[in-house]
């Protein structure tokens, strides 16, 4: 493959709802180039982008994968995207680096709740935007209903170029709506020119001003010219779609069957038409000088100093690290000394490659605009920013959304947590829509992601790549103890066996803090001598170690007052253990007491819907035992303000993503702590002393 300059390279972001198509575009796009001598099949699990086999497995992709083909002079970098929500992450990356979103609708379903979603993060980052409404050659395939309902949820910029036709039944040719030229395939990716169908002329007519009144509002001229009902020439509109692609005013729509090879040789020729250079797209991007922290722009030279981003990793307990990356400016060689400016690490380049799918191309030099990888990278993560030292930048980071669907993580076999834990870190280091850690209250290992899916994909992926079986379990609420009351205990440690013997007599008042923020205040109030200031430190030893774990439930206890008022000592007998087991007795004996109760975290949510959802999602917030603090709208959805338990929320994900069709999405951070309802406090009590036992049997 040859070495492509800025001005011939276009990066496409293929996304859309799951099953529309996306890797059969992909397909058809290698063989229309010539890169493959056919067309792989999902099925047949032998397509070049979904080469994993959890992939193949599925039958879906889980991943992005760069497929770059050469099309008229000019190299098209396509990232193929999965369609499952769990896999948001991947999306995210690919648009990052990506001059245009390929959105792929099906002619069949129409506007699914994914090419809406498509839309929105396209939207959110600008980038320009085209439609395939693919499988045109189904049966049930209506294209007008289609466009229809992109008009309705996308607007004006829609703008069809084309308009299907069909003979004996069959999806055969397209009408080109602005030439208004027909075209019939002849096999393979060739098209002939025809006469339009008797019949056609008003749905072409439609078509076409549709597309006359998306390419309207590129120029203030063609506008009023719209308005006066002129008709606007080829070359107008021709004009109007280029300009209107970039500045998103217009979105081209075009319609075919990629498993059959019908359309795609359109699109690739639009792409390269109207779509502007990666240079011209992508001209400038605001970075941070490292040394003065300042703005500071960097423009699509290849003459400039080098800065490229590492938007996603390939981790392969064989192969090694794979780091994918574009570059924004400058030119990379294989023997060209990286820093990496987050890192704050030098990197040494041993072999630099492009991808097609799993296939590895070296090369030796890329230039800005284009997209490649780097194999064995020490230091260098998705996110960072590889430039040069001496002109040391950073560039914006991708957003990830963050994870919330949470889990605990067990071993299959014995002793095999930390070649689990290690196993899942590497699949964190390849997606940043996951975290895994070790709590530390409940010494619980969680692994956190954005659905059930996705996390049954890392499962698989530890029993096939790194050959360590693990399931997955409820993540563990940590709850907290308190004392809502006051009471005054004894305790007393009485032991003789020979020589020395134990003794040590407490009396301690228990009363709440006020502080939920801290386990417990210690303070001694005795009087006389009667515990010698030696024995204070033992008693609050005693005290911290006993409110580690609770007698309710054995849950850390917090807000507690314990004051020492009074006790008894031995001069011979006493000792430090003496007065700490003295005061684990008192303790556990004035808690219980002391009106004692269980506290759950309670958690800020904010769950996004459109309109038609609000209600049925304010009535699932009360069932969870929420509170609605308010609602108000941001673009064209409602945020729902709210405060629930955390333990109702865990998997929120899906039951959000299954009453909003996907359309729903939430954040949730911790907010405090809240005495529990009686009859969750008494399950929450009785399910733990179930698992302590059990644990002690084990």
């Amino acid at each position: 493959m040859k070495v492509y300059s800025s001005n011939e390279i276009r990066n496409v972001a293929i996304i859309g709802h799951s099953g529309c198509g996306k890797t059969t575009v992909s397909e058809a796009a290698l063989f229309a180039s010539g890169v493959t001598s056919r067309m792989g099949k999902i099925v047949d699990g032998n397509t070049v982008s979904d080469y994993d086999p959890e992939e193949a497995r599925r039958q879906v992709s889980i991943s992005g994968s760069v497929i770059p083909i050469e099309w008229k002079d000019t190299k098209i970098n396509f990232i193929d995207t999965p369609g499952y929500f769990d896999f948001v992450g991947e999306v995210k990356q690919a648009l990052r680096v990506a001059d245009l979103a390929l959105i792929v609708v099906s002619a069949k379903s129409g506007v699914e709740v994914g090419a809406e979603k498509a839309w929105e993060y396209a939207n959110e980052l600008g980038i320009a935007k085209m439609i395939f409404i693919n499988g045109m050659d189904d049966e049930n395939a209506d294209f007008d209903k289609v466009v229809e309902e992109m008009k309705e949820k996308f607007g004006t910029s829609v703008a069809p170029l084309q308009v299907p036709f069909k003979e004996s039944g069959k999806f055969n040719g397209f009408v080109n709506a602005n030439r208004k030229e027909a075209f019939k395939f002849a096999g393979g990716n060739k098209t002939e020119a025809c006469p339009i169908p008797d019949g056609m002329d008003g749905d072409v007519e439609n078509i076409r001003r549709m597309l006359e009144e998306a390419v309207a509002e590129t120029d203030d001229d063609l506008m009023n010219k719209f308005f006066e009902e002129e008709p606007f020439t080829v070359e107008e509109i021709s004009s109007g779609v280029r300009k209107g692609v970039v500045d998103g005013t217009v979105t081209p729509v075009f319609c075919g069957a990629a498993a059959l090879n019908i359309g795609v040789g359109a699109v690739l020729n639009a792409i390269v038409s109207y779509l502007p250079p990666a240079g011209d797209v992508c001209a400038k991007v605001t970075a941070k000088n490292i040394k003065s922290g300042e703005e500071v722009t960097i423009e699509c030279d290849e003459k400039a100093p080098l800065s490229a981003l590492v938007f996603r990793t390939i981790v392969d307990p064989f192969v090694g690290r794979l780091s994918l990356f574009r570059i924004y400016s400058g030119v990379m060689k294989r023997e060209t000394p990286l820093y990496n400016s987050d890192k704050d690490a030098s990197e040494r380049v041993g072999h630099m490659y492009v991808l097609r799918g799993k296939e590895q191309i070296e090369v030796d030099e890329l230039k800005a605009g284009d997209i490649g990888a780097l194999a064995k990278l020490t230091s260098t993560g998705t996110n960072d920013t590889l430039c040069i030292k001496e002109n040391a930048v950073e560039l914006p980071k991708i957003e990830f959304p963050k994870p919330f669907y949470a889990m605990g993580v067990i071993p299959k076999g014995k002793g095999d947590e930390d070649k689990i834990a290690q196993a899942i870190l590497k699949c964190v280091e390849e997606d940043r829509t996951l975290t895994f850690a070790i709590n530390p209250e409940t010494h619980q290992a969680v692994l956190t992601g954005i659905g059930d899916n996705q996390l049954d994909v890392i499962l698989n992926k530890l029993k096939t790549k790194y050959k360590v079986e693990a399931e997955l379990i409820d993540a563990i609420v940590p709850y907290r103890e308190v004392i809502k009351g006051k009471c005054t205990a004894d305790g007393i440690h009485k032991k003789q066996s020979g020589g020395h013997g134990q003794y040590g007599v407490v009396k301690i008042d228990f009363e709440p803090s006020g502080d939920l923020t801290s386990a417990y205040v210690f303070e001694e109030k005795v009087f006389g001598g009667s515990v010698p200031k030696n024995f204070f430190p033992s008693v609050e030893k005693g005290i911290a170690d006993c409110v580690k774990a609770g007698p309710l439930a054995a849950y850390p206890v917090v807000g507690l007052k314990a004051t020492l008022i009074d006790g008894k000592y031995h001069p011979v007998d006493s000792s430090d253990m003496a007065f700490q087991v003295a005061t684990r007795n008192a303790f556990r004996d004035g808690f219980l007491k002391a009106k004692p109760a269980l506290l759950e975290p309670v958690a800020k949510v904010e769950v996004f819907v459109p309109d038609s959802y609000t209600g049925d999602i304010m009535g699932d917030m009360n069932k969870r035992r929420g509170r609605i603090n308010g609602m108000n709208k941001q673009g064209n959805k409602q945020v729902i303000s709210a405060e629930a338990p955390m333990a109702e929320l865990f998997k929120y994900q899906l039951d959000l993503r299954s009453m909003t069709q996907g359309r729903g999405e939430f954040t949730m951070e911790f907010l405090r702590y809240d005495e529990a309802p009686n009859d969750v406090s008494q399950k929450v009590i009785e399910s733990r002393k179930k698992e302590l036992e059990e644990s002690r049997k084990e």
